[in-house]
């Protein structure tokens, strides 16, 4: 009993479908999935393709020998040979003979799979190149034959009814089935149908082997493992499978039969977690009903809400509608009422010709005072006629089709999508600030879930404790920061020179929806040093003004650019002004950034000695020389030391683009380990025509190695390297920033001074006096 239901539980597997019934002469579709076959041509039909060409079913007359005599049965029908090459050509592809050079493309046959749900392509043959599935049939026929053909005996197929007797063999080569008397008849004695292989007796008789659906009798003895599709001999030559792993049958045979035997007893050792999940998944079918029901209940009771709101509602205006209907019904009634009185056998007409049989003149001149009034107010409105009240009520009209388009929107809540990122604002800093936005046609959310984790160690940063190098670093898991409200998100305690990957994601009573895109942020390769403009150095105020927070210059040419143009008929004069921050750097790594108007003349950005811009400021301001020039790394008394460190690197900014100086052989400080760089990296050097010139980045970034008396530029968005060189740091060096020219400049706020939901930082703009701005 336990072997029959067994064999029961696997008719599921055993389904066409199609049909949803148990397969007849099932084919293997290129998906690997297997159909009946008279379902895959009606399929066909119903979508447009001509009938195919089927075999003839096993037990039809055509395929069975009972309606030829044993005498035509014995005869072997006459087959035209055909050459090998021959049977390549005409199943290949090309302008081989029978085939019109003119002709199109072959038409490529689509079969709808319902398992994989998408057009599978047959091929130009269409069903012809399937192949049937044999093992499948002969679990099929075990099964029936164990389920329901237990006790059903199979006739002989030549016996004449009613006389037919119960067959007791099979042929495979005739196809049929015999009892004794007809098995003798039709296989005599020493005759080649006696050497026909015996099988049990069934109404399914199938081939012997699979043979090659394009060549004639050509066993499949290979299999190709990129196409995965059994191949003939001559398939193999095919100019389609050069290159593609090709195995013999046996070969992979075996391999696929140790595949599923291992992957078989990986299951049956299983079992214990297949009766988990199976409770699991019961359970939830059962909550599945329960919460369906309490959905149910739930929508019941929004719609009662609803149309109880609704019938409220249309009473009160079924009222207003019935109030209005009442006064003006009066209203015209009235009028009625007085036009009627105007008849002249009626109302103010007979009282009139009585009033006039009035001969007392003091008495009828105290009576028809007011007769007259009415008289003059009937002819005023008969002149002047109108109606009292307007009968259209046009005023009336309900306009419901925002309401209907409500209710025809009225579907039940959805998660959030999921949301976009605002690349502009989010950036990382001292801390991560991401900022983003929902999409419009997505559902509000409550609060929203942002998930962060470190995508490994960047060379040069440091390493969380208890971790174990870079790969260990890659495998940390997602941290969360939990119903966070608002559109943005700050998330401290990070590792520098580090590569962070954030997402985000909405929730509301439906629950969490899709995650947003990832995007990754680089930390600072160094800790953030905060500080601001210092005003009191020698500050020119006609052609530098710095803002109140002291995060923000700009430099206007003044009336000395203007007096010293016209003094100089040739060559360049130019003013120069310095600014410098407000700390002095003495040991330890630092890093700020700062981001340069794209329409500023020219800005120098960098670092340099406390001492040696002291002097500066006491030097004329004069830029016509240019001996003096920041890039170069050296002053006056650079020329007599060629080998010490330059007091000052800068970067030149200027009309949206940045100057980045050449590496040159002569000059010292090229080999600082460096050995030969890339131009973006490349070492320090005094400033050249070979110099290269890039797009001017958002923001620029400044690292500071005291201790190596190294100074590295950033794109501050990327943190990607720029330029690297050289500075003295033989004394306190301080930020310094260099004007000439208009130009502005405005330096990176950490992101714990601000407010998470502040708006977006606008661009400083040159102007003619200080406004207060809004810094990011």
């Amino acid at each position: 009993m336990d072997a029959l239901s067994n064999v029961k539980s696997m008719e599921r597997e055993l389904h066409c479908p199609v049909c949803k019934e148990i397969v007849k002469q099932p084919v293997v579709l290129p998906c690997q999935h297997s159909v009946c076959l008279m379902c895959a041509s009606e399929v066909l039909v119903q979508n447009g393709y001509p009938p195919p060409e089927l075999p003839p079913e096993p037990n039809s007359p055509a395929s069975t020998p009972n309606t030829r005599s044993p005498r035509q049965a014995r005869r072997p029908m006459p087959k035209a040979e055909q050459r090998p090459i021959d049977r390549v050509l005409r199943a290949g592809y090309g302008t081989y003979p029978g085939r019109r050079r003119k002709e199109g493309p072959p038409t490529l046959m689509l079969f709808p799979c319902i398992p994989c749900g998408r057009d599978v392509e047959l091929g130009e043959k269409g069903l012809a190149e399937c192949l049937r599935n044999l093992t499948l049939e002969r679990i099929v026929e075990r099964y029936r034959h164990t389920v329901s053909l237990g006790s059903v005996a199979v006739m002989c197929q030549f016996c004449k009814p009613p006389q037919s007797l119960e067959a007791t063999k099979g042929c495979a080569d005739c196809r049929a089935s015999f009892c004794n008397e007809c098995f003798k008849l039709y296989h005599p004695w020493g005759t080649p149908r006696a050497q026909h292989e015996h099988v049990q007796p069934t109404l399914n008789f199938r081939p012997k082997v699979l043979t090659c659906p394009e060549h004639d009798q050509e066993k499949l003895q290979f299999y190709c493992k990129s196409c995965q599709r059994l191949l003939c001999p001559l398939c193999k030559l095919r100019r389609a499978h050069a290159g593609h792993k090709v195995m013999p049958v046996t070969q992979a045979y075996q391999t696929l039969k140790d595949k599923i035997t291992k992957e078989m007893n990986y299951i049956l050792a299983n079992q214990e977690t297949v009766l988990s999940q199976i409770t699991q998944l019961e359970s939830a079918i059962t909550q599945t009903e329960v919460n369906s029901m309490a959905a149910r209940e739930q929508l019941a009771t929004s719609v009662r809400d609803l149309t109880a709101s609704l019938a409220e509602r249309h009473t009160s205006l079924v009222q207003a509608l019935e109030g209005a209907r009442q006064r003006r019904g009066e209203a015209l009634a009235g009028q009625v009422a007085e036009r009627r009185s105007l008849m002249e056998h009626a109302g103010l007409m007979v009282f009139s010709h009585e009033l006039l049989k009035e001969m007392d003149p003091p008495c009828f001149v105290q009576a028809a005072r007011q007769t007259h009034n009415r008289m003059n107010k009937s002819i005023e409105g008969l002149q002047c006629f109108s109606l009292a009240a307007d009968p259209s009520f046009r005023h009336f009209q309900l306009d419901s089709s925002k309401e209907l388009k409500l209710l025809q929107d009225l579907h039940f809540i959805k998660a959030p999508l999921a949301p976009v990122i605002d690349t502009q604002r989010t950036l990382a800093y001292d801390q991560l600030f991401l900022c983003w936005r929902l999409p419009q046609d997505s559902a509000p959310a409550w609060h929203f879930s942002v998930e962060y984790r470190r995508r490994g160690v960047v060379p040069g940063g440091g390493a969380r404790g208890g971790m174990r190098g870079g790969l260990a670093a890659a495998r940390w898991g997602w941290q969360r920061l939990e119903e966070v409200s608002g559109s943005s998100a700050v998330i401290d305690r990070l590792e520098m020179d580090s590569v962070y990957v954030l997402r985000v994601r909405g929730c509301n009573k439906a629950g969490f929806g899709e995650y947003s895109e990832e995007v990754y942020l680089h930390t600072p390769p160094a800790p953030v040093l905060n500080f601001y403009l210092d005003s009191r150095w020698g500050l020119h105020a006609d052609r530098l003004v710095v803002s109140k927070e002291q995060r923000c210059a700009r430099s206007v040419p003044g009336l000395s650019l203007l007096q010293a143009a016209d003094r100089a008929l040739a060559s360049c004069h130019l003013t120069s002004d310095l600014l410098v921050g407000d700390v002095a750097i003495t040991q330890g790594r630092h890093y700020w950034a700062c981001s340069v108007e794209p329409g500023s003349y020219l800005v120098k950005v960098g670092v340099g000695l406390e001492s040696k811009l002291q002097e500066w400021f006491h030097l004329p301001q004069d830029m016509a020389s240019p001996r003096y020039d920041p890039d170069s790394g050296h002053d006056s008394e650079a020329e007599d030391g060629l080998d010490s460190s330059p007091p000052f690197s800068f970067l030149t900014m200027g009309m949206g683009k940045i100057y980045l100086p050449q590496h040159t052989n002569h000059h010292h400080h090229g080999s600082h380990g460096n050995g030969t760089r890339d131009p973006i990296t490349n070492g320090n050097g005094p400033s050249s025509p070979t110099g290269l010139t890039y797009p001017l980045p958002p923001r620029l970034g400044v690292c500071l190695d005291f201790e190596k008396g190294r100074v590295t530029f950033y794109d501050a968005h990327s943190l990607r390297s720029l330029w690297e060189g050289p500075v003295d740091c033989s004394g306190p060096v301080c930020p310094a920033f260099c004007f000439i020219g208009g130009g502005a400049l405005q330096l990176q706020e950490l992101v714990a001074n601000r407010s998470a939901d502040m708006t977006p930082v606008r661009r400083v703009t040159i102007q003619t006096r200080a406004t207060n701005q809004n810094h990011n």
